[in-house]
């Protein structure tokens, strides 16, 4: 900022200050958050369950959230919120210009840093248009700071498209032979450039020890992904899901506290590699893995 000294009728000098004229710079560039997508391939490993947990827990950290759940049709991630009561417009009405965003985003009642945008329950997968997904998805990523987008079951259109406008994905993994194929299928299937990282999710360390469920490593000895982190099973999961109360918001329950851990780690806060349950060395269970996968297995 310059000035401009004048004298007035009087004899005193003032001081006009003025703007100088801008250079002409480029605009700053936006921020973008981060869309990842959390898929499995199988259905039925907990990737809803996880996806309104992490997001919890990373609104409680401070950040900007908004959870899209993909799975048209299927519409379940607002059950798991509680916030089922309060969907007016969908993923669809947004895509095809029939609401706006932020018509059809629900702020979270007990944290005003989470959003939903729900799915189209009585649609089909094939309405979706992925030009317009990913355009939708770059949109979010300018508004929070992560977008954690719910993937449907299977590797076919669904999939597709919850992975459109994403840049990384969590797959989501239990201890079983057919889940464990199902994620290598799909980590085969997301884009080159990106380093998935894997959650494996429902792990019984005391049937770990027992032999009688895969252990973190035999997972692992075929996925070799990096170990975001490991849920244990427990009931409470299912009684909190049936009132809409995600586990990661209670501070005294230690299953939240391994979706908060989770969290720490999506953002840096948390370095330390994810904690494992002791298991046994080598397991029965590896030399089946590699047999069943044509013998990729590190054994």
């Amino acid at each position: 900022m310059a000035a401009n000294i004048e004298t007035n009728t009087e004899g005193i000098e003032t001081m006009h200050a003025f703007e100088e004229t801008p250079s002409a710079e480029a605009p700053a560039a936006v921020a973008l958050g981060r869309a990842i997508v959390i898929t499995s391939g199988k259905g039925g490993v907990g990737k809803t369950t996880l996806t309104a947990n992490v997001g919890a827990a990373l609104a409680a950290l401070g950040k900007r959230v908004v959870l899209v759940d993909a799975d048209v049709g299927l519409r379940n991630l607002d059950i798991v919120l509680g916030l089922e009561n309060r969907v007016r417009f969908h993923l669809l009405d947004v895509l095809e210009g029939n609401a706006q965003l932020d018509e059809a985003l629900i702020r979270d009642k007990r944290n005003p840093n989470l959003y939903l945008l729900a799915a189209a329950q009585a649609r089909e997968k094939e309405d979706v248009d992925g030009g317009e997904m990913q355009r939708l998805m770059e949109q979010l990523r300018e508004r929070f700071d992560y977008v954690l987008i719910d993937c449907p079951a299977g590797i076919e259109l669904g999939f597709r498209n919850a992975v459109a406008g994403a840049q990384h994905a969590i797959v989501v993994c239990t201890p079983e032979v057919s889940a464990v194929r199902d994620a290598d299928r799909v980590v085969g299937l997301l884009p080159n450039d990106w380093s998935p990282e894997l959650i494996v999710n429902r792990l019984r360390p005391a049937l770990v020890r027992k032999g009688k469920m895969l252990s973190v490593d035999d997972v692992n000895a075929i996925l070799h992904l990096p170990l975001l982190g490991v849920i244990p099973d427990e009931p409470a999961v299912i009684v909190a899901t049936n009132k809409g109360e995600p586990p990661a918001l209670d501070p005294n329950s230690q299953l939240g506290a391994a979706y908060r851990a989770i969290a720490a780690r999506l953002t840096g806060e948390e370095t330390a590699p994810a904690e494992i349950p002791t298991e046994p060395q080598g397991g029965g269970f590896l030399a089946k893995l590699g047999a069943f996968f044509g013998g990729r297995s590190n054994v």
